[in-house]
């Protein structure tokens, strides 16, 4: 496996139907970028604040994402992936502070998140068909963070694709059923769908699936747009999965982060609710969108799930923009115990009377049934909890924090 140094890229849109998005180059530790004259004239705007759809080179001058654009830097893999990929190409004698984000985005090449793709592609995914063993994959995971074993990594490095997030995952096709799983890099099978899932880390508990599962029905009850989500229960193990919303059947959706929309480096928690709503009017122009916002950011303060950064905030570009589903719910203690985002300027101890003011400040008539509506769905947790196998330690821990 070579990661030859790259200095030029091509970006595609592959979002039904391809289209040469331009040219990305790398020069002096800074990204520069210049839209195709024919997808100019496309009239879309992948990337509104920070690209916005007009000619000439843009150069990025802000220090977020290691000199790359937030657009770009949303196909990247973070955390579980970057490991992989790290310790994969040391393997095989090139030092990962050789890579630069260019060579990264070559390797994600067609098989990133959302819809967009670069060449050269110096991605490797194997055309799998045979089904996997989820309990298996669990046991390389554990060898891999306790680094016991080289031969795994190129597996699960084609299986996580380049997905986001600290937690080890991989992309898989599900189907109907969902009791056959198999390689989700691949085109798409006839009776399957996209989905990822989700193992524990060294960290979590043992049961970190069901805690996920569990808030994911109760962020559903709260009136949360959610994905499918499903507990694959094996021999061994039971195992979070949830649908991908960034692909309709075998249809690419283009998916923007709000921190790749605004250049917000989730690393470090310095944004507010209400900077998260006002991003979210004036992207989508739409009061329904805020309000799902809304309802999101009541669900995380009064459920306790304090990882709430900026990456954990999507956007879909479909015939217009959307907020997308709600993922990364769970509980979480959050940077020093507090809330990642604040809410109107309080992040240790933010409550009722904070949402309602936000609520307010937005102009949301629906505000209060949305609160109202979230405070009963975290209330009834102990039923989703035992709905979903929690056992009764981490549902006792949960329910001694959570906002009712």
């Amino acid at each position: 496996m070579s990661f030859p140094p790259t200095k030029l890229l091509s970006v595609y849109l592959d979002a039904g139907q391809r289209q040469r998005v331009g040219r990305l180059a790398w020069h002096e530790r800074r990204s520069l970028f210049e839209y195709d004259r024919d997808f100019l004239a496309s009239g879309i705007e992948l990337s509104p604040f920070k690209l916005p759809l007009r000619p000439g080179v843009f150069t990025h001058e802000d220090t977020a994402f290691e000199g790359l654009f937030g657009l770009f830097n949303d196909s990247l893999p973070d955390g579980w992936g970057r490991l992989l990929l790290d310790r994969n190409v040391e393997k095989h004698g090139i030092q990962r502070r050789e890579l630069t984000p260019l060579d990264r985005l070559a390797y994600v090449g067609k098989h990133g998140l959302g819809a967009l793709v670069y060449e050269p592609d110096l991605s490797d995914a194997e055309k799998e068909k045979e089904p996997l063993a989820l309990d298996r994959l669990a046991e390389e995971v554990r060898i891999v963070l306790e680094g016991e074993n080289e031969e795994v990594f190129e597996e699960l490095l084609r299986l996580s694709g380049s997905s986001s997030g600290a937690r080890p995952k991989i992309v898989v096709q599900v189907n109907e059923k969902r009791d056959r799983v198999i390689h989700g890099q691949q085109a798409l099978r006839r009776g399957h769908t996209h989905w990822l899932i989700k193992f524990g880390s060294s960290y979590d508990p043992r049961d970190i699936g069901a805690i996920e599962y569990a808030y994911s029905c109760m962020a559903r009850a709260a009136g949360v747009e959610m994905p499918d989500t499903y507990l694959f229960r094996t021999r061994k193990g039971v195992y979070f999965g949830t649908k991908r919303f960034d692909r309709l059947g075998a249809q690419r959706v283009h998916m923007h982060s709000l921190s790749g929309l605004i250049h917000a480096n989730h690393r470090h928690p310095t944004l507010d609710y209400d900077t998260i709503l006002g991003a979210t009017m004036s992207l989508t122009r739409h009061i329904g969108q805020v309000e799902k916002a809304y309802a999101l950011a009541c669900f995380n303060v009064l459920a306790h799930n304090r990882d709430d950064h900026s990456k954990n905030f999507s956007f879909l570009l479909g015939e217009e923009w959307t907020m997308s589903p709600a993922y990364d719910l769970t509980f979480s203690y959050g940077p020093g115990g507090e809330q990642s985002t604040m809410v109107m300027g309080e992040g240790r101890a933010p409550g009722m009377a904070h949402l309602r003011k936000l609520g307010e400040r937005h102009g949301l008539k629906k505000a209060p049934r949305i609160l109202e509506q979230v405070q009963a769905a975290v209330a009834d947790w102990r039923t989703h909890a035992k709905n979903a196998g929690v056992t009764a330690k981490s549902s006792n821990e949960v329910a001694k924090r959570i906002r009712t």
